[in-house]
């Protein structure tokens, strides 16, 4: 929670100002596989799921991008 995962996952985020959110997920050859969020959203704490059931095995980026913020992270998904 969140990693590793199998076929689901939960990805908490904290959003510190108003404005756009997006957080997609990508291979490690950098093709975009999924976006999970994509919102203008306020101040708080959300939670988002993310659901690997159509992709491979293997190691994911996920990245938040909110404002100026930016902050990236790694997926391992197991089947």
């Amino acid at each position: 929670y969140p990693n590793p995962f199998n076929p689901a996952t939960v990805i908490d985020y904290t959003v510190a100002q108003p404005g756009r959110v997006s957080i997609k997920v990508y291979d490690l050859l950098g093709k975009e596989v999924a976006t999970i969020v994509s919102n203008n959203l306020q101040p708080g704490t959300y939670q988002t799921s993310f659901d690997g059931s159509k992709l491979p095995s293997g190691v994911y980026i996920y990245q938040m991008k909110a404002g100026s913020y930016s902050e990236t992270k790694k997926l391992l998904l197991l089947k």
